[in-house]
């Protein structure tokens, strides 16, 4: 099913299918490989027309967020409004930032150097609370990411009088962390997440989730490095330690594979609840994540990852009863299934794959590219050909009038919206990074399906239903990640060859779990 998505209708439009005639095709292993630019002959001229029409989407989408929104967080594209979902610190530009670096633009590179001095993180937008978690993966990380990219490989984007703004990059996101620090300071150095930054407050919670404690760590630890201050690697790694050896017994439902609660003031879980979904992901995603970004330093989160990975292969691993050639990952309670998922999980296609790559284990590629098909799955089957938020393949509790579409589809939907997620695409990418195979850049039908149904008035929008015509209608909002992540990704699989891909003589760079690329401070593996 891997290259159903070559002859999936958008809004009438066929495309041509190129790979085996066969529905059940699975590509052989393939070598781990170094790379490749993108093919060769006509194939390599399509590699770079594709490449040229997501660098497009990409001006037309920062274009209407900068003349609408901007300082906003991020374009309302039908009626060229705004919101603030990000305490209005222009979370769309810090997103944008590396991936208009990667894409060579540097009209955008220096708009929003010029502005990222400008903010004061201690004066929020609005009333909400500030996301210890996403202000960390979105601000912080491109900062970073931008910092070191501008220093480095891609300097001569800054224009002459914006080169004394990239050291505000770093130290603007040192300030960030300044503001934020405070909530580390529980009896357990595990943070509180929802900050009021005016009054160094919290919400009160006397819990956090395992992504939000477990997906800081690594933005942390790299200020840390580039500052010279240890103090706030420090603070991420504590908070971590918890996670890293879960208390009590009965959390760990499987070796590895734990809860998604956490008590502050104790370090104890709360529960044993968990999986690859939203609220637990990105913690699994970091643990090889952080191996890469130094693996002298952080060999025992390898480890970790190592258990989670191969309890996810023995226990997680389910196959749709009418499409047993399929593989998604179920949720657990305790030791019990829950055959469901989502758009959020697909990345783990991806990280099992990056995870094979620099382990040199064939096994985890293997599984990681049989997650990929089968999340491209979700995307050929529906009407707009793009996946939906929410689906699950549990026969016995499939609705009645989506009965023929699960025995067709291998699953049915949950949740019918597209809100511009990366993940799919994003899992194609470390595939054809590891293996070269071409076919992995048909993830530019996925691309292809959004830029037809989600493009509209001065940007693009969420839709309300994937298997509807037209997506079913818009929803108006145009998400930061898209720019940090959804075009990165499209583009960086037709991009070619740079210090900053995957698998290019060694990882260099890892990237966060919001795309932003970052530069290893160990060994490249």
């Amino acid at each position: 099913m891997l290259y159903s998505i070559l002859s999936i209708a958008v809004l009438g439009a066929s495309f041509a299918a190129a790979g085996p005639a066969s529905p059940s095709y699975r590509p052989a292993p393939q070598p781990i490989i170094r790379h490749y630019a993108g093919g060769d002959g006509d194939g390599k001229q399509e590699t770079v027309d594709r490449a040229a029409t997501v660098k497009e989407a990409f001006l037309f989408a920062w274009t209407g967020y900068h003349r609408f929104a901007l300082p906003a967080d991020e374009l309302r594209p039908v009626n060229n409004s705004y919101r603030n979902p990000r305490n209005g610190w222009g979370a769309s530009a810090a997103d944008a930032l590396s991936t208009a670096l990667v894409m060579e633009i540097p009209s955008i590179v220096n708009q929003i150097v010029c502005y990222i001095p400008t903010i004061d993180w201690s004066a929020s937008a609005t009333s909400d609370s500030v996301s210890l978690f996403e202000t960390t993966i979105r601000y912080m990380g491109g900062l970073l990411s931008g910092y070191d990219l501008l220093s480095g490989p891609l300097a001569h984007l800054a224009s002459a009088e914006n080169k004394r703004n990239i050291p505000m990059l770093l130290e603007q996101a040192k300030n960030l962390a300044n503001n934020m620090s405070y909530a580390f300071e529980t009896p357990t150095g595990i943070p509180n997440n929802n900050l009021y930054l005016n009054t160094r407050s919290t919400d009160g919670s006397t819990t956090n989730g395992l992504a939000t404690i477990g997906t800081l760590v690594l933005e942390w630890t790299h200020l840390s490095d580039l500052t010279g201050n240890e103090t706030y690697g420090r603070l991420a790694q504590r908070g971590e330690s918890y996670l890293l050896q879960p208390s009590p017994s009965w959390a760990q439902s499987f070796p590895g594979l734990v809860g998604s609660l956490v008590d502050v003031n104790t370090g104890l879980f709360q529960d044993a609840s968990g999986g690859w979904n939203g609220g637990a992901d990105s913690f699994y995603e970091y643990l090889i994540k952080m191996y890469v970004y130094d693996p002298d330093r952080f060999s025992t989160y390898k480890d970790r990852w190592i258990l989670a990975a191969d309890s996810t292969i023995k226990y997680l691993a389910s196959h749709p009863s009418s499409r047993p050639e399929l593989t998604y990952l179920a949720a657990f309670n305790n030791r019990t299934l829950d055959r469901a998922s989502g758009h959020l999980a697909c990345f783990d296609g991806g990280n099992f794959i990056l995870g094979g790559l620099v382990l040199k284990e064939q096994k985890y590629i293997d599984f990681g590219l049989s997650l990929v098909e089968s999340c491209e799955n979700t995307y050929s089957q529906t009407l707009t050909g793009i996946g939906p938020e929410g689906f699950a393949w549990d026969a016995s509790t499939v609705p009645t009038d989506q009965q023929e579409f699960y025995e067709r589809a291998g699953f049915y939907i949950t949740a019918g919206a597209y809100v511009l997620r990366p993940e799919v695409i994003e899992s194609f990418y470390y595939a054809y990074r590891a293996t070269g195979n071409r076919i992995y850049q048909d993830a530019w039908n996925g691309f292809k399906a959004i830029n037809a149904t989600c493009r509209t008035g001065s940007g693009f929008a969420e839709i309300n239903d994937v298997n509807a015509p037209n997506g079913g209608g818009f929803l108006n909002g145009q998400d930061s990640y898209f720019f940090a992540e959804t075009l990165k990704y499209s583009y960086l699989i037709h991009a070619p060859d740079a210090d900053w891909q995957v698998n290019q003589d060694g990882n260099r760079w890892v990237y966060n779990t919001e795309a932003h690329p970052l530069k290893v401070a160990g060994r490249p593996i």
